[in-house]
This record gives C-alpha cells, sequence and structure tokens, in this order.
C-alpha cells in the first residue's frame, strides 16, 4: 500500500480549521494506541499501513481515509470513538472555500446559478469534473485534483438528498453545452447528465441560447442562495478569487440580473428539448 492510501494534506497550508481537525483526530488516534501498548509499527501491521503512516496521521500531517479510522478503531477496541471522527475527517480534506459554499448550500432553500463557460458544478460528472480541474495552469497535484473532485461529488449530495430538498434553478449558456470538455463520450455523458438532473421535480435547467441579442449575464457566472431564515447571500468565482456576496445592493443587483436571464433563456421544457437535441448531435 503506498503512502497515498492515508489520503492528500489539506490543500490549504493556511487553513487553520482543517490543521485543527487533523491534529485533535491523530492525538485521540495516539491516544488510544498507547492505551493498546502498541507501538506504531505495530498498529500500521495490524491494520494494513505502515509506520510511517500511521505516523503522519498522528502528527496530523494527513487526513486518514474511512477505511484507516475503522480499521484502527477495531483494532484498538475505540468502540466507535475512532471511526466516528470520519465524517469530520472528510470535511477538513476539503479546501476552506468549499466547506463554507458547501455549509450555506446545506442551509438553503433555494439555489440559483447562471453559468457560461462550462457545465455548473452540482451538476457536473465525475469525468467532467477530472477534465475542468485537470485544465487548470498550473497544474494541480494529482493528489490536490482527486481532493477537489472528491469536495465536488460531496456538495452534489445535496440534489439527491431525501428530505428537505432546495429548489434549484440553473441557466447554461449554450456554450457550455457545446464546447467538447473531455472529448465527445465525456460530454454526451455530461448531457444525458443534465437530461437526468432536469427531470427532477425540485430542478429547473434553463439554456440561454447563442442567438440571443441580449444576455444580462454577460458579466460572468454567479450563484445566489436563499437561506432558511430569509437571507440571501451570492457567491461567483473567477480565476483566483473565490468571493461570498452578502452586500444588499450587490445581493439586489445579482437577483435583478439573475430574472432577467431567466427570462432571456428557454422556458425548462424547451430547454431540456434543446439538451436532447445537443445531444443527438455530439
Amino acid at each position: 500500500m503506498d503512502v497515498t492510501a492515508n489520503g492528500p494534506r489539506p490543500a490549504d497550508g493556511n487553513d487553520d480549521d482543517s490543521a485543527a481537525v487533523l491534529r485533535t483526530v491523530g492525538k485521540v488516534i495516539k491516544m488510544w494506541r498507547e492505551r493498546a501498548a502498541l507501538k506504531q509499527s505495530e498498529l500500521g501491521t495490524a491494520i494494513g499501513y505502515s509506520e510511517e503512516q500511521v505516523s503522519s496521521v498522528e502528527r496530523g500531517r494527513r487526513a486518514p481515509r474511512r477505511q484507516f479510522l475503522e480499521a484502527a478503531d477495531h483494532a484498538l477496541g475505540a468502540a466507535g470513538m475512532i471511526a466516528g471522527l470520519a465524517k469530520d475527517v472528510e470535511e477538513a480534506r476539503y479546501p476552506k472555500k468549499v466547506r463554507d459554499l458547501a455549509k450555506l448550500e446545506g442551509e438553503s432553500v433555494e439555489i440559483c446559478a447562471y453559468d457560461n463557460s462550462v457545465v455548473n458544478g452540482l451538476l457536473q460528472t465525475e469525468e467532467y469534473m477530472h477534465t475542468v480541474f485537470g485544465s487548470r495552469r498550473p497544474a494541480f497535484s494529482e493528489e490536490e485534483l482527486e481532493q477537489r473532485v472528491a469536495a465536488r461529488l460531496a456538495r452534489q449530495t445535496i440534489i439527491d438528498r431525501e428530505h428537505t430538498l432546495p429548489a434549484f434553478s440553473f441557466v447554461q449558456d449554450e456554450a457550455s453545452l457545446l464546447r467538447p470538455i473531455g472529448g465527445r463520450l465525456v460530454l454526451r455523458r455530461q448531457l444525458e447528465r443534465l437530461l437526468e438532473v432536469g427531470q427532477l421535480r425540485n430542478v429547473e435547467i434553463q439554456v440561454m441560447p447563442l442567438d440571443r441579442e441580449d444576455n444580462a449575464g454577460l458579466g460572468g457566472p454567479f450563484h445566489l442562495l436563499r437561506l432558511k431564515e430569509g437571507a440571501t447571500v451570492g457567491h461567483n468565482e473567477v480565476q483566483l478569487i473565490s468571493r461570498l456576496i452578502s452586500d444588499p445592493r450587490e445581493i439586489q443587483i445579482l437577483e435583478l440580473r439573475y430574472g432577467i436571464i431567466r427570462a432571456q433563456a428557454l422556458a425548462p421544457g424547451e430547454s431540456l428539448t434543446f439538451i436532447e437535441k445537443a445531444l443527438r448531435e455530439t
């Protein structure tokens, strides 16, 4: 088993919250190991990991995978005290800006998004994600790439959540449906995913055709998240900037723009027909 079996290090070295979680998890594992009078090498042998991997986890340098935690829990007789940390570790594995966005999405009753370059992250297939993150320059390391894909996949569970479903409104520029990111097969699977999600009762997908003379979204992509307590938060990400927007005046502008964008785009039913046609022609 190679050293990557423990999972990637936190992406942001300045993410104090993430580092603190991993240090705490490491201390808990060390405490149970010492209580069982085992050396790091002996625990590693018992659970199928190297001494170096156990050491890295205990020092908070690496985020252990669920399999590591479950195996250590069983070997040390921790009765769920170690295995129960898996959710905290998974959250700490992702960059802070992703965790913040996922938290807001989880508190939302409605999520609206306009995208003009790529398919929205909540709608992307795993293959499409790999290509999008893989095209970044300077390039992500393999660990960073896998980390970001995992974080985005985790965010997508909000769409499949059984209870308290938020309402989703997505407007995709036609260009994002035609651009062969990852090649023809990847694009076909992405379009099929859009058609699948578009059938959900809480999801509306609209297409902004390229032949529209007016497009209120030329300023770029953005999200609006309407929270349970009534407030609305905006989010946009461009180049090296990921920004949450709470200023009421800026939110008012984004809400106005999104309303106009929806009116300019094809209706949801027409949009699914449009996507079906794009799929046939891909």
